[in-house]
């Protein structure tokens, strides 16, 4: 064998039955890797020869790569694992790797012709910043690769994650691969509907108010807005400053629509898993619960709590990280049940990175819905444009660009009706139309207005706003096309620009939309 290979420590809930005699001359596993300090969701590094490599698992647990997030850790670890693989293989131990070394991985990672995936330039910046930290730790000198030198990061960084889908093209996204309808609109025969409003739900939650997949999926269920905005269209949250990838709390905004959905789901299927869960004795068996006992508001509120120890403790609901979260419980009427928000099937906490399986399983859904049995034939990387094209393509991050989008088109329409500004008059005063790009950096809680623009909305960087917003207005010579709309707006610029998916641009993929 000449292949790295990395085991993630499992959440407790996750182990899996262990033999009685023990794993590898242990019996107690989960005991022995919290003795060593290891925390769900850190790596173990494990050589091709299969025995864990002691130096790379000291550094898993080092102040350098441990305080970081899990899903970067997540992400470092298999980076590393790749360049280990490919290091192994050469016969190069890894702290003996040298600059040119790093050169020939670069360029077999991101230009090989004989590398049938290669990555982007982002991609390769995110595997220099693991190597960089990795090697640094190590105190390899000179380092191989550092990514603060402009020699190791690729000129050509655009993060390969931005997509945009126009509000039908989500509609169409949803129909098929969440709700289980075929092309012409009407359900597919064997269709399992059991988790249908808790994925809509989300999807509507999280598209309507801009959050990360982290945000929103580790919210809890007194967390959820519910005083509206004057206007009645809107409810104000304040997002918890752990959750946060900038680690700053943040106000943010949900339709009213979006929460009556996540009411329904509230009330109906989360409110069956809680009492399935409950009736199997399922919430006994965890090994953490604490139970809620009240939540202070003035300053900050602070959530305090009883575990079965009867111990008493409380924190900073800003602070909660979304691995305390889980452990929280509030007395529902028949007993306790989560305060997580989002639950499996199994009534228990729906992890924020199992969004992705749902998506990826929404996405295959739309393939077998709307390609041909030859079509689907091809593998997906060797699909043409024109195959591609015709099914919808979503992420979890795809909500939080695609409403950065929305909301751009829409408050420059708000900005031109509140200032009654005519086509002549937005060349005039062109610098009324940086507020809304200050409002949609706001909304997203970006510190600068540059990431917005770079990294949220590079399709429309290049079209003029005077083109953008001749639509429901008066042109030059003050005729109003009353059949101009946001609808037609997305159509344009999925048609000019590359990136966003709209459905006129779908083919066969129209009596779908039309019936949502």
């Amino acid at each position: 064998m000449d292949e790295w290979w990395l085991v993630f420590v499992p959440d407790p809930e996750r182990w899996e039955p262990l033999p009685e005699e023990g794993v590898l001359g242990v019996r107690d596993l989960p005991a022995a890797v919290a003795a060593v300090g290891l925390q769900p969701g850190d790596p173990v590094f494990v050589r091709p020869d299969f025995t864990v490599d002691p130096e790379l698992l000291e550094f898993a647990l080092s102040p350098e790569f441990h305080p970081l997030e899990r899903e970067t850790r997540r992400n470092y670890a298999l980076d590393i694992r790749l360049l280990l693989t490919w290091l192994w293989r050469r016969g190069i131990p890894w702290r003996q790797a040298t600059e040119s070394d790093l050169r020939a991985y670069r360029e077999f990672r991101c230009d090989s012709p004989l590398n049938p995936s290669r990555i982007s330039g982002a991609k390769w910046d995110r595997e220099a910043s693991a190597f960089t930290r990795l090697y640094r730790w190590a105190k390899v000198t000179p380092l191989p690769v550092d990514s603060r030198r402009r020699a190791d990061r690729a000129a050509d960084a655009r993060s390969s994650r931005v997509s945009w889908l126009t509000p039908r093209t989500w509609g169409l996204w949803q129909d098929v691969g969440l709700r289980g309808l075929g092309p012409d609109g009407t359900p597919v025969p064997g269709w399992d509907a059991r988790t249908e409003l808790r994925n809509t739900s989300f999807v509507g939650f999280t598209l309507s108010s801009g959050l990360r997949r982290q945000e929103s999926g580790a919210m809890l269920t007194f967390e959820v807005p519910s005083r509206p905005l004057r206007s009645g269209r809107y409810c104000q949250g304040q997002m918890a400053r752990a959750l946060s990838r900038s680690k700053r709390d943040r106000t943010f905004y949900a339709s009213v629509d979006s929460l009556r959905q996540v009411s329904a789901y509230a009330e109906s299927e989360r409110a069956w898993a809680v009492e399935r869960a409950q009736a199997q004795g399922r919430y006994e068996k965890l090994p953490q619960m604490r139970l809620i006992t009240k939540v202070t508001t003035g300053r900050t509120s602070t959530v305090h709590w009883i575990d079965r120890d009867g111990v008493q403790g409380r924190h900073d609901l800003n602070l909660l990280d979304w691995r305390e979260r889980q452990w929280l419980f509030v007395e529902g009427p028949q007993g306790p049940e989560p305060a997580w928000l989002w639950l499996t099937e199994q009534g228990l906490p729906m992890l924020p990175d199992r969004w992705n399986t749902v998506f990826r399983q929404a996405n295959q859904r739309c393939e077998r819905a709307l390609l041909t049995p030859q079509e689907r034939e091809t593998p997906r990387l060797l699909r043409v444009a024109e195959i591609r094209g015709k099914v919808p393509y979503a992420t979890p991050h795809s909500m939080r660009h695609s409403m950065a989008l929305y909301m751009l088109i829409l408050l420059n329409e708000l900005m031109d009706k509140k200032y009654g500004l005519t086509a002549a008059d937005r060349r005039d005063f062109a610098q009324l139309y940086g507020d809304p790009w200050w409002l949609v950096k706001t909304l997203l809680g970006h510190k600068d207005v540059e990431t917005t623009k770079e990294h949220y909305l590079r399709p429309v960087m290049h079209l003029q706003l005077e083109s953008i917003l001749t639509f429901d207005t008066e042109d030059e010579q003050g005729e109003t096309d009353e059949k101009k709309d946001l609808n037609g707006l997305f159509a344009r610029l999925a048609r000019e620009t590359s990136g966003i998916q709209d459905i006129e641009m779908l083919v066969d993929a129209l009596p779908v939309a039309a019936a949502s």
